[in-house]
């Protein structure tokens, strides 16, 4: 028995015939020492109701609630991983509500509703963290249904997430992170610590919402942020040419001889505040 009084993990996964599917980009984290080190990362849980998107045999579930979570929400799109899921429902009564679905198709707005202080911690499926992240940065209406994200990436992921203007990962991912969150990188995860190892190191990444971003609409940054970064290597007067070019930079007061990689979120802002003007000169 491990340290929760639950199977170990590998007992678990050889028992419910769980071998990982490539198709939806699973990669077990085995070591509860270190679901234990990214459940504290996320921070006090005591109180709090935490999403988990894809958590397979359950390391990472065990580990949130040993560390106090007063509920816990899995959502598992691999109907093998239900079973294994439901012991650990019985062994914390009222603590674990196992959701068999895609999480590309959840409304976690909906989901989070009624249940007060809501975190998202979670070994994202390689396949789909990316656009989950972006879905969870661009809502129509701030402040989001969650009060913090605790999330595993690729390392060069999560590399992109954190970028400043300068930074080689510097992109559209970086300025949307950067808009609205404060996203920093607290850990590497090795390979070996995952079945199968990934090719890649991962990393635990922690976005906090800011209070008040600044003001902007969210289809227009997207558009801008396009646009910039799609040419990233020519000036931007030229990879900005076809949403308005120089009359936009002119309105958003940016040099034109500048890159995408060279701005500021402030300035991308600026930009996207610019748009509809120029777009109508």
């Amino acid at each position: 028995m491990s340290v929760d009084g639950l199977p170990p993990l590998r007992d678990v996964i050889e028992r419910h015939g769980l071998s990982t599917k490539k198709s939806l980009g699973q990669n077990f984290l085995l070591d509860l020492n270190l679901t234990g080190k990214v459940a504290r990362t996320a921070g006090r849980l005591e109180g709090k109701t935490v999403i988990e998107v894809g958590p397979g045999p359950g390391g990472l579930t065990r580990a949130l609630l040993m560390h106090g979570a007063a509920k816990v929400i899995a959502i598992e799109r691999d109907d093998r991983c239900i079973a294994a899921l439901g012991e650990i429902a019985d062994a914390y009564p009222g603590r674990l509500d196992v959701i068999a679905g895609d999480a590309m198709a959840t409304d976690f707005d909906a989901l989070a509703a009624g249940h007060g202080d809501v975190q998202v911690v979670a070994n994202l499926p390689y396949n789909i963290g990316t656009e989950l992240l972006v879905r969870w940065l661009t809502p129509t209406s701030w402040p989001p249904f969650y009060t913090a994200l605790t999330l595993m990436f690729q390392r060069e992921v999560a590399e992109r997430i954190v970028a400043a203007p300068g930074d080689d990962a510097y992109g559209r991912l970086g300025v949307l992170a950067g808009w609205r969150t404060r996203a920093h990188i607290e850990f590497d995860i090795p390979a070996q610590a995952f079945w199968p190892p990934p090719k890649v190191t991962s990393s635990v990444v922690h976005l906090a919402p800011r209070a008040e971003p600044l003001a902007c609409d969210i289809r227009t940054l997207e558009k801008v942020t396009q646009a910039a970064f799609g040419q990233r290597r020519k000036m931007l007067r030229q990879s900005l040419k076809g949403i308005g070019g120089e009359t936009l930079l002119t309105a958003a007061g940016i040099d034109g001889t500048r890159r995408a990689e060279t701005l500021s979120v402030e300035e991308f802002v600026r930009l996207a505040a610019a748009f509809p003007a120029a777009a109508r000169a």
